[in-house]
C-alpha cells in the first residue's frame, strides 16, 4: 500500500512499504540504488530485499546478494534492473513468471526484445524506460511537441556524449528522442548514423561522443532556413537516475498488469 503526501514544507513525503531487489547491484547505477535504499532515503519501510552478482564475484556485503535473479523475484515485491539487453530479455520472463513489478533501466534492446517486453507486461507490471530522469522525460515531451508544430521542412539531429564504457551507441536515450520526434511528425523511425552525402528531406541524423566519466547529455536540434531551435539536457551525475528509478518503482507497485513509461509516472 503506498501514498503520496504533502508536508508543510510543501516536499513529498512517500509512505510506503516495500522490499526492492536490485538486479546487478554492483553496476553504475545500481549500485546508487543500493545506497539510496540502505540510507532510508524513501521512509523507514522502503528496504532492500538484495541485489544479484555475476557468478564467482565477491559476496562480502552487508545484504543480501545471490547469483540466481529467480531467488530475488521471490524475495522481492518490486525488482530494478539495469544489467544488460541480453540479461533485462531473460528477466522479463521471471517478472512475468512470479507477477511482481519490473522496472527496466536498460538500453541497448533490440525491437525484438522490446516486443518481448510488451508480452511479458500482460503478466506483470512492467515500467521500461531508457532513461529516468525528470528532465529527460520533459525533452521527450518538447521534442515530441516541438517536431509536431515545426512541420517535416525542418530537418531534425540528434547529438549525444557518454562516458567512455557506454556500449550502446546512439544511445538509448538518444533513439528515444528519435522516436520522440518522428511519432511528432506522425512518421517513420528510420535514424541516419552513418551519413554520406547529401541530407535528405525528413532525415532524423545522430551523432555520438564517447569519453571519460560524463553522465549523459543529449542536444535536439531542428534546422530551418535562416534558423534553429535547440533542446538540451545534461546529466551532472547518475544519482538523479537511480532517484528516478526509485521513484517510478514505488508508483509502479500499485497499478495493474501493463506496460508503463516514466511520463506516465509523471503525468505528462
Amino acid at each position: 500500500m503506498s501514498r503520496l503526501a504533502t508536508d508543510s514544507t510543501g516536499a513529498e513525503d512517500i509512505t510506503t512499504e516495500a522490499k526492492i531487489g536490485v538486479l546487478g547491484c554492483t553496476g553504475r547505477v545500481s549500485h546508487l540504488i543500493v545506497q539510496e535504499l540502505k540510507a532510508r532515503h524513501w521512509g523507514p519501510n522502503v528496504t532492500l530485499a538484495g541485489g544479484t552478482v555475476k557468478p564467482g564475484y565477491p559476496k562480502e556485503t552487508d545484504f543480501y546478494v545471490t547469483e540466481d535473479p529467480d531467488d530475488l523475484f521471490e524475495r522481492s515485491d518490486i525488482v530494478i534492473d539495469f544489467t544488460t539487453a541480453d540479461a533485462s530479455a531473460k528477466h522479463i520472463w521471471l517478472a512475468a513468471k512470479h507477477h511482481k513489478p519490473y522496472v527496466i533501466g536498460t538500453t541497448g534492446l533490440t525491437d525484438a526484445q522490446e516486443q518481448e517486453i510488451n508480452d511479458a507486461a500482460k503478466e506483470a507490471p512492467i515500467l521500461y524506460a531508457t532513461n529516468m530522469s525528470l528532465g529527460v522525460n520533459m525533452l521527450l515531451a518538447l521534442v515530441e511537441q516541438a517536431a509536431a508544430k515545426l512541420g517535416p521542412e525542418w530537418d531534425i539531429e540528434i547529438a549525444e556524449t557518454h562516458h567512455k564504457h557506454k556500449v550502446d551507441a546512439p544511445s538509448g536515450t538518444a533513439l528515444a528522442l528519435g522516436k520522440a520526434a518522428a511519432s511528432g511528425r506522425n512518421s517513420a523511425f528510420s535514424p541516419i548514423i552513418n551519413r554520406e552525402g547529401e541530407r535528405k528531406s525528413g532525415d532524423i541524423g545522430f551523432s555520438v561522443q564517447r569519453g571519460g566519466d560524463v553522465a549523459g547529455e543529449h542536444n535536439v536540434t531542428f534546422f530551418a532556413e535562416g534558423e534553429r531551435l535547440e533542446l538540451g539536457h545534461k546529466a551532472g551525475n547518475r544519482a538523479l537516475f537511480a532517484k528516478g528509478a526509485l521513484r517510478a518503482a514505488l508508483w509502479l507497485k500499485d497499478q495493474p498488469y501493463g506496460l508503463y513509461s516514466m511520463r506516465d509516472v509523471l503525468g505528462f
